[in-house]
């Protein structure tokens, strides 16, 4: 019998499979490392071919550690990040990086190289900025391609298929080039609760009138879930599956997790929205699904089926949380390399300086964490971070105490979203925290006690690979459809309530990071006089 299915999620610095059997339990995970180069500040490329082969690696060991025939996986599904894939129409790559090199053929999700161009699809004010927080974001894709039209023209010129990594990823197991509802709704210049999705008038306004062909792009994207047909010959060889394996139509990588974490409320969607994702690593997404059209300000959506059918999902975000750790740890002269080992280390000693100096520990430090930009709610792709209270130490506990402080800012920008989601008619009274940050004690205790609601961490620290099994298993027919897929495949979670008294803390703790956001923009205001 084929019981079992294979997610895919292609992160940032990696890419990791699943096998999973058709109650959602995980049976073996793999991960594989893929290429990054950074040929210039602000530039972020990829491999796709490098991305494909780390695929099948994973693919391979997943299916291997967990003991699974490969004909016994029905379907495998892909979820990526944003990333832009540039290929020829007889599909060889494109470079897409000033060194010319084709290999690199990806611009990355958090690539800033096209800051000037997101500035002029916000200036032209159309209506689509609605969908964008009302301002365009350089990590999403139309400001990429107008920057490579402009700055390599040549690619440009040659490009006959331009990809979401998640749909290169599935049309290169299946050779379709049907692209997905999710990926397009959220990235691209298509809108598809309307009839005529793509917004052909933007386009043509920031020099794209040509994109559709130089892009292969379809007229319609599909459902997330959609069959687009069993592996190829060669595909199967690759991921050590079989041609029978379907494959469904994927994702980008947070909205996995979102079904990962919500989807077992996806039968009662009534109350879908007291219940806020978030998926949380480098950067960090908060995911919130109505049944009604609910937009809120910095927030990218809400989008008509990027998750489940027939809801509305809005995206807000840190453009940098895990990565910000990293970098106050690698900045610090008592850092250094920003393992998980020293991370570990610098949570315990901030949890002895609390016990000797108090809950109010490195009270006069303040921090704004908005080291690339602010996604969320300010959609200010240009704000800046900010450090108040230093002084001379430079001591291992100087280090504690502002990383412990960086902590608290980044969980007060969550609890800015949160605030500004529930102000425009959400509910939202639980967190449901996945990702990389539920292996730091620090955050998991103040996600609850900064917010002021109650957190769930799942059962399960695959939830992002969890939620593109639901989609494979739907693919598969596993399931009669991805509703059904969430909501037998769900997991569940452990429940953590704020502490009254630290909440109190919080308090004074967000007042003034309010204040520090009032002040930035005054200051900013007097450069500009």
């Amino acid at each position: 019998m084929r019981r079992y299915v294979c997610a895919v999620d292609v992160g940032t610095g990696s890419a990791r499979a699943g096998i999973f059997d058709g109650s959602g339990s995980l049976l073996a995970r793999a991960d594989h490392p893929i290429a990054m180069n950074r040929p210039q500040a602000d530039h972020a490329e990829h491999d796709s071919e490098d991305i494909w082969a780390a695929v099948s690696s994973a693919v391979r060991a997943a299916l291997s550690q967990a003991k699974v025939a490969p004909e016994s996986v029905s379907g495998i599904a892909f979820d990526a990040t944003c990333s832009l894939v540039f290929r020829r129409a007889d599909g060889e790559q494109l470079s897409v990086s000033p060194s010319g090199e084709a290999r690199w053929d990806t611009i990355a999700w958090l690539d800033h190289r096209a800051l000037g161009e997101a500035d002029e699809c916000t200036a032209t004010g159309h209506a689509l900025l609605r969908f964008a927080g009302g301002a365009m974001s350089p990590e999403k894709q139309t400001p990429k391609l107008m920057w490579i039209k402009r700055n390599l023209p040549a690619t440009w010129a040659a490009a006959g298929r331009i990809f979401d990594l998640a749909d290169f990823l599935s049309a290169r197991a299946t050779g379709s080039n049907s692209r997905s509802q999710g990926t397009l709704t959220c990235k691209w210049a298509y809108l598809a609760h309307e009839e005529q999705s793509w917004q052909a008038d933007f386009l043509a306004g920031v020099g794209l009138a040509d994109l559709p062909e130089r892009g292969g792009l379809p007229e319609k994207g599909v459902p997330i879930g959609t069959d687009l047909g069993p592996l190829t010959p060669q595909a199967a060889r690759d991921l050590g599956l079989t041609t029978d394996c379907k494959v469904g139509a994927g994702l980008i990588d947070a909205y996995a997790g979102a079904l990962g974490v919500l989807g077992g409320y996806a039968n009662d969607l009534d109350t879908i929205d007291r219940h806020l994702a978030l998926i949380a690593g480098t950067s960090s997404c908060v995911m919130a699904i109505s049944r009604e059209y609910r937009p809120f300000p910095g927030g990218w959506g809400p989008y008509l089926g990027a998750a489940l059918p027939d809801c509305w999902i809005g995206e807000g975000g840190q453009s940098a949380t895990g990565a910000l750790l990293d970098h106050i740890v690698r900045q610090h002269v008592a850092g250094g390399d920003p393992t998980p080992t020293m991370h570990r280390r610098i949570a315990e000693r901030v949890y002895a300086l609390r016990e000797t100096e108090g809950p109010d520990l490195a009270s006069r430090l303040h921090i704004l964490p908005d080291f690339h930009g602010n996604r969320s709610p300010l959609a200010d792709p240009h704000a800046t971070g900010v450090i108040s209270g230093l002084t001379l130490d430079n001591s291992f506990d100087g280090l504690c105490r502002l990383y412990w402080r960086t902590t608290v800012a980044v969980v007060l920008g969550v609890r800015h979203i949160l605030e500004t989601l529930n102000a425009e008619g959400h509910g939202i009274d639980t967190l449901h925290v996945t990702g990389g940050h539920t292996r730091n004690p620090l955050l998991m205790e103040l996600y609850a006690d900064a917010t002021g609601i109650a957190v769930i961490e799942p059962t399960t620290d695959e939830a992002v690979l969890l939620g593109t099994a639901m989609v494979a298993a739907t693919a598969a027919g596993l399931h009669g459809d991805l509703v059904s897929a969430c909501t037998a495949m769900q997991q569940g979670g452990t429940e953590r309530r704020p502490s009254p008294e630290a909440s109190l803390r919080f308090d004074r703790d967000y007042e003034i990071f309010l204040k520090m956001h009032e002040q930035r923009r005054e200051l900013e205001a007097m450069l500009a006089t």
